[in-house]
């Protein structure tokens, strides 16, 4: 029965003229474009430069700024009221203020101060550009430093550029997953509903188990070929693969997509109306999303926000998918996450076989 039933049910998705396309086009023109739009790197910050002491030392400073990509100079002033005017006319973003005789405090007393002034209307902007100045005058004086003694040098490990992409990229594969797996499934019962083709099913002797697993491995199968197409076009675009291990990864996605494709069953089950499952199921898919941590990270959350995130299989993948891209991380790393999937699929697929109510049959 469960053969026939299958049969019926890939028929049905592949004479789709829709759902085929969207599970192809969506999660390739997806990896394509989000990562170059969901990214928190901010460049082209507009620096004001007040240079008091004009020395080769505040020379090489401004240099080191400049080059480092995040920063393009706006102009230098006499003075900070000069400069905080460039603000006010939103021509710069940021101040550097060097005082006077700043290269003889340097050379004498091995340490000089310098003012940095940031534009804070937007918050981050202002936070993240001031972060990056401090970060590269940091880092001058640590060559400074390293002149006169042997230092130790930060290294930054699986993530050496600090690239906000590299973080992005298996966020949104797990999203697109999410999306696609969540959202076929909800929309299968529920058009059946409004074709009144699901009295036809209801009248047969199939059994609710069976039923409920003839829709999920259609989706199953299409939640496999979107993952594959996610590592494919991340590594077109982004040159990015796995470190660690493909297989174990598919094992991972495998039992991510059980569960959501359940989720979506749930969903479809209660509403009576495509329009009641879309709404349904955007509103729990877009919470999910949030408590994930895929934009920051869960940790900031109030305690009662992290504790409702462990109800969301997209917080477990997308760890899954982070670690296994950028750290190489093999199964004994990753059972913690491994487990809260495999029971979150027994819990959605089973609430999904126990709230579909069969009726005549």
């Amino acid at each position: 029965m469960l053969r026939y039933l299958l049969e019926k049910e890939f028929k049905q998705f592949i004479r789709n003229r829709f759902l085929p396309r969207i599970v192809i086009i969506l999660p390739f023109a997806a990896l394509a474009i989000f990562p170059l739009t969901a990214n928190m790197d901010i460049k082209n910050l507009a620096l004001a430069v007040v240079d008091n002491d004009r020395s080769a030392t505040s020379r090489q400073i401004e240099e080191k700024i400049t080059s480092s990509g995040f920063f393009k100079l706006s102009g230098y002033f006499d003075n900070s009221n000069s400069a905080l005017k460039s603000i006010e006319r939103n021509e710069a973003d940021l101040i550097l203020e060097i005082p006077p005789q700043f290269e003889q405090s340097l050379n004498r007393e091995n340490s000089a101060s310098v003012m940095i002034a940031a534009n804070a209307v937007n918050g981050m902007k202002g936070g993240m550009g001031s972060m990056y100045l401090s970060s590269i005058i940091t880092d001058y004086n640590r060559e400074l430093a390293s002149r006169q003694i042997n230092e130790i040098r930060p290294l930054y490990r699986f993530n050496p550029d600090l690239s906000y992409r590299a973080f992005m990229v298996p966020a949104l594969m797990s999203m697109m997953l999410a999306i696609i797996c969540g959202f076929l499934p909800a929309l299968n019962i529920v058009s059946e509903k409004e074709n009144g083709t699901i009295e036809q099913m209801n009248v047969t002797p199939v059994g609710k188990f069976t039923f409920i697993i003839s829709k999920l491995i259609p989706y199953w199968t299409a939640g496999f070929v979107v993952a594959t197409l996610c590592m494919f076009t991340a590594f077109i675009f982004y040159g990015m693969l796995p470190k660690g291990s493909i297989p174990l990864l598919y094992l991972f996605a495998a039992v991510f997509i059980l569960s959501f494709s359940g989720f979506g069953l749930i969903v479809s089950n209660y509403a009576q109306t495509i329009q009641q499952a879309i709404f349904i199921i955007f509103f729990f898919v877009l919470t999910m999303i949030f408590l994930s941590g895929l934009y920051t990270p869960y940790q900031n959350m109030p305690e009662w926000a992290q504790f409702m995130s462990n109800a969301s299989p997209l917080k477990y993948f997308i760890q899954v998918l982070r670690i296994t891209y950028l750290k190489g991380a093999t199964f004994a790393e990753m059972q913690h996450l491994f487990y809260p999937l495999c029971i979150l699929a027994v819990i959605f697929n089973g609430w999904a076989v126990l709230s579909y109510e069969k009726r005549g049959g």
